[in-house]
């Protein structure tokens, strides 16, 4: 409204004209109205220029800003309202330190989504705990896989070594941690095949996550094959548990 324009995507290369002193740049209105835009972008993207937590964040601002339901927000995107349930849930349980770190790219999305939530659900870490950490270990080019030694160390270890952690003694942590559990010795062929084949269960199970809120599944096809393959993996599901929980209180004990 009265000339003015909300960007939505396209940020790196709006500074790199800016620099370069570039006054005049083609852009794609999505329409004059702001919340139509919002909703626009968001079902145009597909999920897939926009990660869980890119979505979150704008759903988050036509609830808030534009005071819209989620059931009116699934509507208009041709969504669940699971699906938009949990986005809304994601961005609610944050705070606005972890927000902020998050969404200026210090600390990664990925773990935050997959290795720092589920320490929230399992163990009932409080927000502020959760906060602590995340600017704790924000801004170091942390892989995904040191961010979740790391907080395995820190939410189920000792109090002397979140204290560590806190007073910014990180490469000691990750090399403390690494040494302790083993991760810095050899595996045979065999635990290898095995650390593989978890990795992948892990993988699979997080993207079928993901997925069953779309819904563009809708052939009579579909959900006779898919019902068929979900039988199977139900009848799987406590003894894969089980055998799971088993196996990992085993490895401990040893």
């Amino acid at each position: 409204s009265n000339g003015a324009r909300i960007l939505l995507n396209g940020f790196k290369r709006y500074r790199c004209a800016k620099k370069l002193d570039i006054r005049i740049i083609p852009y794609i209105s999505l329409g004059s109205d702001e919340a139509y835009g919002i909703i626009t972008f968001l079902r145009d993207s597909n999920v897939k220029s926009l990660d869980v937590m890119e979505q979150a964040h704008l759903i988050e601002e036509l609830r808030v800003v534009y005071h819209l339901k989620n059931g009116e927000i699934a509507r208009l995107l041709e969504r669940s309202k699971g699906w938009v349930s949990m986005r809304t849930g994601l961005i609610t349980e944050m705070s606005e330190v972890v927000k902020e770190l998050i969404f200026k790219g210090e600390f990664s999305s990925y773990a935050y989504m997959y290795t720092i939530r589920k320490f929230m659900r399992m163990n009932k870490i409080s927000k502020k705990d959760i906060e602590t950490f995340v600017v704790a270990v924000s801004g170091k080019n942390l892989s995904i896989r040191d961010i979740k030694i790391l907080a395995h160390g820190y939410f189920k270890g000792s109090d002397e070594f979140r204290e560590q952690i806190k007073t910014g003694k990180i490469s000691w942590g990750i090399n403390h941690l690494k040494k302790e559990i083993g991760l810095a010795k050899k595996c045979t062929e065999t635990e290898q095949v095995m650390l593989k084949d978890l990795e992948l269960v892990q993988k699979y199970m997080q993207r079928i996550i993901g997925k069953t809120g779309d819904t563009r599944y809708k052939t009579n096809s579909f959900f006779a094959q898919s019902s068929l393959i979900i039988d199977g993996i139900l009848s799987l599901i406590d003894i894969f548990s089980n055998t799971i929980r088993e196996f990992n209180d085993q490895k401990r004990k040893t």
